[in-house]
């Protein structure tokens, strides 16, 4: 473990996560690999691999259904979402999700799939009872990030491009305002309160730190991993702690995660995962961060109390996203 800063933030930390230790409470990760067009299978309790779905190609963005029966994955190669049945793997669906889809986000209400489309230049909505495009907004140039503000007021996309992010009122279905950014954002976030807006600008090396209200960027959070090279700080996925209280930011070429105090908009530490960590998940009870190590064809699960990785499972070629079901 890596502590490049003063052992009282890491403290703080270890008051947050409590004695955690190295078990977890169970539950399922499921991991998209793009190289390998396949979703890896994981259990949580042994941390062994118990199935490997084929799916489309190039499958990249992965989450579960606002139910937790099904698992979602866009294969941007495919331009489709798969639909496929969390138990078996079986595949349900194939959605049209418009041209070269990689993140998406199940609506807060269950009822739309809303995909970012980098080869359209747009956001599209998909109806998931009726299987078909709803409807579509022009946005940036290269959108990859997508998400729904917690109030249903937004959707936010990213465009890596023309490094801005879009924010299209659901009421209206046109973009409202754009939020200029550090260069190429890859991924954003709220914080679970709806309070803020997290972008993680891949290129510019930073996460920004948006408010809703005003649309502008009010913080700007760089990283420093010791004895890393400063052109390999690529920060991607973005992850809260349930009660808002962290975040764990993938730092991609520079093999870390970084524990950030959003509060304070500190990072507290820096933990080493394996090669290129793309995405990740935490466990519900936001002790654990499972990590999608890309060009390790691994998955770290780190315990983020003791800032250990107590597991290194292995995926297919190119792990990218992470969903845990609980």
């Amino acid at each position: 473990m890596t502590l490049p800063l003063p052992c009282r933030a890491l403290l703080g930390g270890l008051l947050l996560f409590g004695t955690a230790t190295a078990a977890l409470a169970g539950g399922t990760a499921y991991v998209s690999n793009e190289r390998g067009n396949s979703v890896t299978v994981i259990d949580l309790d042994s941390r062994t691999v118990t199935a490997t779905w084929p799916v489309g190609k190039r499958p990249r963005g992965i989450a579960l259904s606002r139910d937790g029966s099904k698992v979602y994955v866009a294969t941007g190669l495919d331009n489709a979402v798969e639909v496929r049945d969390r138990a078996s793997g079986r595949l349900l669906a194939s959605l049209p999700a418009g041209q070269d889809p990689e993140q998406f986000f199940p609506s807060r209400d269950g009822k739309l799939l809303f995909v970012a489309n980098e080869d359209d230049a747009a956001a599209t909505a998909i109806d998931l009872s009726g299987g078909r495009v709803a409807w579509q907004v022009p946005v940036g140039r290269e959108p990859e990030g997508i998400t729904e503000s917690p109030d249903g007021r937004w959707l936010v996309v990213t465009s890596e491009d023309q490094h801005a992010l879009a924010w299209i009122d659901l009421a209206t279905r046109e973009v409202a305002a754009e939020t200029p950014t550090e260069a190429r954002p890859r991924h954003v976030e709220f914080t679970p309160d709806g309070r803020e807006l997290w972008a993680a600008a891949e290129a510019g090396g930073v996460v920004q730190v948006v408010s809703p209200q005003t649309r502008q960027v009010i913080a700007t959070i760089p990283f420093a991993p010791p004895g890393v090279a400063a052109y390999k700080i690529l920060p991607c996925g973005i992850r809260f702690t349930p009660d808002g209280s962290r975040a764990v930011v993938a730092l991609g070429r520079a093999n870390h995660v970084a524990v950030i105090d959003v509060a304070s908009r500190k990072v507290l530490s820096y933990l080493p995962v394996g090669g290129r960590p793309w995405h990740l998940a935490l466990t519900p009870d936001g002790a654990t961060a499972l990590v999608a190590n890309g060009m390790s064809d691994t998955v770290s699960v780190v315990d983020l109390a003791s800032g250990q990785t107590t597991a290194t499972v292995p995926a297919g070629a190119g792990p990218w996203g992470v969903a845990i079901a609980p």
